[in-house]
């Protein structure tokens, strides 16, 4: 008598991995896929501004005020973007101001993001005990808008980097509280929670290990716009002076600082407003293609 051996089938295969799957959801969105791309050649220059920009950002060419960009009438080669009022290239503020933004804005995404979980699962699995006061404190701090409550929090500690990322993330903690606490209350009815609380598993580890994995989906597409708008509002406090102090090259400051010449140097404007504008467009787009490859009902549309 013969018997007869099957081999099992090569799942990976029949399943693709959870990053090819991923990968396959996210490049359905071509705007979510060309920000990306965006986003990797600003991180690569803010990691390597010292090597890339072909001066320091603080150095003055007093020969060179206002020079136009390469393409234009008086532009020069040395200043492929020209340079400001006092005479420093344009190109390297600019590529040095990447480096300050992208740090602003990761700061201020951690710094928030990790209170603002500890306060939804508090929220959560308290609803009648901590919950409420914990909601009511969020929906005074939604209550007024976010700039001026960013204002007038560097106003009381002072302008600098600093308090400008402590403004940031304090503005952007209700948002991340409110997410965190709904979709826990959406995941503690479910069966696994139960199986979880049967086999005596500590408060801890529901939080932790349990609940809070299968809420992170929401929580990673909110912290990338929540990214966005930080660099916005860095940008904003910079416009306005209380944020980072010249003569360190941030995006809002540059803007600050050239606004006098609007009229006779558009490009000392134009540029640091352009940088702000794709930076935020390209996180904005990568926060969309997250949105649809994590989102199991936009997936299956896809």
């Amino acid at each position: 008598m013969t018997s007869t051996t099957t081999t099992p089938l090569d799942q990976s295969l029949v399943y693709p991995s959870p990053l090819k799957e991923f990968w396959s959801a996210f490049s359905h969105n071509k705007g979510a896929v060309a920000g990306l791309g965006f986003m990797i050649l600003m991180v690569f220059c803010a990691l390597f501004a010292p090597w890339i920009a072909p001066y320091s950002p603080s150095e003055q060419f007093r020969d060179a005020l206002l020079t136009p960009p390469v393409w234009l009438d008086g532009g020069q080669w040395r200043f492929i973007l020209g340079t400001d009022e006092v005479g420093r290239d344009l190109l390297s503020r600019l590529i040095h101001g990447a480096r300050l933004s992208l740090l602003i804005g990761l700061a201020s995404v951690v710094i928030s993001l990790i209170p603002g979980l500890l306060l939804g699962l508090i929220a959560g699995f308290f609803p009648r005990l901590m919950g409420p006061s914990i909601m009511r404190l969020m929906d005074i701090m939604l209550a007024l808008p976010s700039l001026l409550l960013a204002v007038a929090i560097v106003a009381i500690l002072g302008p600098g980097l600093i308090n400008t990322v402590i403004a940031i993330a304090i503005v952007s903690l209700p948002s991340y509280v409110r997410l965190t606490r709904a979709a826990v209350m959406g995941e503690l009815n479910r069966d696994y929670v139960t199986a979880a609380r049967l086999a005596g598993a500590s408060l801890p580890r529901l939080m932790f290990i349990t609940v809070l994995p299968n809420c992170m989906a929401p929580l990673i597409v909110q912290a990338t716009l929540s990214f966005s708008s930080a660099i916005l509002d860095a940008a904003a406090l910079g416009f306005l002076g209380l944020g980072v102090q010249p003569p360190t090259p941030e995006w809002g400051t540059m803007l600050a600082s050239a606004r006098d010449y609007i009229e006779r140097a558009w490009w000392v404007v134009t540029l640091p407003g352009l940088a702000i504008l794709l930076s935020v467009l390209a996180i904005n787009l990568m926060g969309d293609g997250l949105r649809d490859a994590l989102d199991p009902k936009l997936k299956n549309a896809i």
